[in-house]
């Protein structure tokens, strides 16, 4: 088979690798100037990598998972850590353990930590939020201060993501072309085509406008060893800002004693940042996800949405790993 995917994230490269695996030709495609997707990574002027769509930490407990992502490169293991900064300059622990409800007090979490943070991120006041989004607020009994406390694999690629999807796109049945946008008439040359890109845009918005929030990445270089006590902070004051990284406080992330590199977040509406899709709106009456089904139900014959935007869901990288595989599976069978 010939096959198109369009998109060099996760999703995209997972289906990619496998399929050239089973001798089909492949050929991917991406209308960013680079691939790996929003796991992209770089070295910067002063030796540090950074993440340009914001920290990617490894995690799973899913045993398939582990073994297809460490077959293209070696991993170290990360035990993530998260700290928010208290109004009186106080760093706590996130997800809120006993340590953290003593010193806000129980009454408060809500307001402290999750109230403002939703306001920011989703632009909504939390009660707006879908319900399977606000059960997921985590409160623990204990001392834990892992941020992924029940993941059993917890790690960061050694030389990055983008030398991970380098390996993972290095077969002799694979093409990858950068910075080429889809367009529909690709789809006669190819026997199927597997499509990451937001699925209401695919469809001339013929249902509607999906909507998705995003981030403005702002970047600030210090003449100083070392700043925040973890990799991640987040604020709880009522400022633009959701978070901050130090990425030299992440192993394999470059050495420098006399500077450091800090990324702060700003969360947007996706209109407002050259409409680059982060995050699906899940509103509490789940308007848009029904808007999603119905182009879902739209019959393609030779195009399998795939990713984020095609399939209008939040997932990490390991669930878009597990997600492909999936797809994968489906697409063998049907070709028997």
């Amino acid at each position: 088979m010939n096959i198109l995917v369009v998109g060099a994230g996760f999703a995209g490269a997972v289906i990619a690798r496998e399929l050239a695996e089973d001798g089909h030709k492949v050929c991917v495609i991406d209308q960013r100037d680079h691939i790996a997707g929003n796991a992209y990574d770089y070295t910067n002027e002063h030796g540090i990598r950074v993440h340009k769509y914001g920290p990617h930490i490894f995690h799973t407990s899913n045993e398939q998972v582990y073994e297809w992502v460490t077959k293209f490169g070696a991993f170290g293991w990360y035990y993530h850590k998260v700290k928010a900064q208290l109004a009186d300059g106080q760093y706590v622990t996130l997800p809120v353990n006993k340590e953290t409800k003593l010193i806000v007090g129980e009454d408060n979490i809500i307001d402290t930590f999750y109230r403002p943070y939703t306001k920011k991120m989703w632009g909504m006041e939390l009660e707006e939020l879908s319900d399977s989004v606000t059960k997921r607020i985590p409160v623990r009994d204990d001392d834990n201060e892992l941020y992924f406390p029940d993941a059993k694999y917890q790690m960061m690629p050694i030389k990055g993501y983008t030398d991970l999807f380098e390996n993972i796109l290095n077969h002799d049945n694979i093409t990858v072309h950068v910075s080429t946008p889809f367009h529909k008439e690709m789809e006669m040359q190819y026997d199927h085509v597997f499509n990451s890109m937001a699925i209401d845009v695919y469809h001339d918005y013929c249902y509607g406008e999906l909507p998705y929030r995003s981030l403005k990445f702002h970047h600030t270089h210090l003449p100083l060893n070392k700043v925040l006590p973890v990799g991640t902070v987040n604020f709880t004051h009522d400022g633009p800002n959701t978070r901050i990284t130090e990425w030299k406080n992440y192993p394999y992330h470059g050495h420098n004693n006399s500077m450091t590199t800090l990324t702060t977040e700003e969360p947007c509406d996706y209109k407002d940042n050259n409409y680059q899709r982060f995050y699906p709106v899940k509103d509490i009456n789940g308007d848009n996800q029904r808007i999603y089904k119905k182009y879902k139900d739209i019959h393609k014959y030779n195009t399998t949405f795939i990713g984020r935007c095609g399939m209008y869901v939040y997932i990490d990288m390991h669930q878009a790993i597990n997600s492909s595989l999936a797809v994968v599976a489906r697409y063998r069978e049907s070709i028997k």
